[in-house]
């Protein structure tokens, strides 16, 4: 069963929670009257409950139908006691027809390295045919849906605009609008939904780690990413899916929000997502962002840096998730920002620190940088010596911009 492979990931997910529990608190330290006074209240507050946990609303949808299920280990349920239960399993178990299973970046079971290529298969444990959309193919072909009635949509996103999940739900929704096939989408939670920010993409940088004119960093669940998507005409040709969202219940934007599963094999913990917006543009870069560690997006490093100013040291090995990371067996200077206070922006200090102490700033940026960035000003600007304060100015505009598109779309409160 999905439900016992799950099991393990749960339970490494569930140590890191526990392990980085306090990293939403401000940086002075709280009393220990604080302390149980913040236990209380949050014990007071409902549980936030994902669109997956309310079979009730989408089960009538689905009887009788033939059904595609886009998801990967994400796609869980969690029971009264914490447990998890596969999608596709509890699915299976109500009779609904299951008849193909389509997978993002990482594979169905999330174990596949970034960006390595997934190749169509069947899964092991259940014998459903599993189309990837992360290999041959990033949209799903008009002979894949052949057949299917509705298509479901279950990925946990991290809300960043390079995390590829919100690229796929653009051509799954494209895919599915050329083909009269409805799209029901069950809504989670994003952990990074508490603030916006990062420099928006200049659409001649489009690319699958970076599709639409947003941010880095837009605050948006699935659901509403998917209801931006219609109402801005982003779909080829003006296209529009039939769209129907399982709606979270308690959620708000300005919430935590710790993730029952790990969203991808090196974003292990609570403090990695968070990280992560800020960290990942060391990808375009030739510093290590922790692949091939234990402490993936929350360490960084790279032999070019110079060992008087970052202390840390590490060592990348080759790891599941990341089996030729950077700088392989090299040893690497850097920082461990594991105890960060939890972000409430994008960070650029640890990349532009970065930038000024490496022996080689030539080599420092790669052609990926600027995909990531959506945009060739963020380089030219550390190059040029801006500060961190004078950068953020410039990205001001643009983002009171996206923030006035963004509201007629959102399905839950902010501040």
């Amino acid at each position: 069963m999905i439900k016992r492979l799950v099991k393990s990931t749960f339970l490494f997910f569930l140590l890191g929670i526990l392990s980085c529990g306090n990293t939403h608190k401000e940086t002075s330290s709280p009393s220990l009257k604080e302390k149980s006074s913040e236990k209380a209240q949050d014990s007071l507050k409902p549980q936030v409950v994902t669109g997956a946990n309310q079979m009730h609303l989408y089960l009538p949808k689905l009887q009788g139908k033939s059904v595609g299920i886009v998801g990967n280990q994400t796609s869980v349920i969690i029971n009264k006691k914490g447990g998890l239960t596969h999608l596709v399993d509890s699915l299976l178990s109500k009779n609904i027809n299951v008849a193909k299973v389509f997978a993002p970046e990482h594979g169905f079971r999330g174990t596949a390295d970034a960006g390595e290529i997934i190749k169509d298969g069947t899964d092991p444990v259940t014998s459903l045919k599993v189309i990837s959309l992360y290999g041959a193919q990033k949209k799903p072909s008009k002979e894949t849906l052949e057949g299917l009635d509705i298509m479901v949509f279950d990925i946990q996103d991290v809300g960043a605009r390079f995390y590829t999940y919100i690229s796929t739900l653009h051509y799954i929704m494209e895919a599915c609008a050329e083909n009269n096939i409805p799209l029901l989408i069950l809504d989670r939670p994003n952990p990074n939904g508490h603030y916006i920010d990062g420099p928006t993409l200049d659409m001649k940088h489009s690319s699958f780690v970076g599709m639409h004119p947003i941010p880095v960093v837009h605050g948006l669940t699935m659901g509403e990413y998917a209801k931006m998507i219609n109402g801005e005409q982003w779909l080829k040709d003006g296209l529009q899916c039939k769209l129907e969202i399982i709606q979270l219940e308690n959620y708000s934007h300005d919430q935590a929000y710790n993730l029952p599963v790990k969203p991808s094999p090196n974003l292990p913990t609570p403090t990695a997502i968070n990280l992560y917006p800020s960290l990942c543009f060391f990808e375009g870069t030739n510093v290590n962002a922790g692949r091939g560690t234990n402490k993936q997006f929350q360490i960084f490093g790279s032999p070019d840096l110079d060992p008087e100013v970052f202390k840390f040291t590490y060592t990348p090995q080759s790891l599941p998730g990341a089996t030729s990371p950077k700088h392989l067996k090299k040893l690497c200077y850097g920082k461990d920002l594991s105890s960060t206070p939890y972000l409430q922006k994008l960070e650029l200090k640890w990349l532009i620190d970065a930038y000024e102490h490496t022996s080689n700033q030539q080599e420092f940026f790669n052609s990926f940088f600027t995909k990531l960035a959506g945009t060739e000003k963020l380089q030219k600007q550390i190059e040029a010596g801006l500060t961190e304060e004078e950068i953020r100015e410039t990205w001001k505009a643009d983002l009171e911009k996206f923030k006035l598109k963004r509201k007629p779309y959102l399905l839950y409160p902010e501040k």
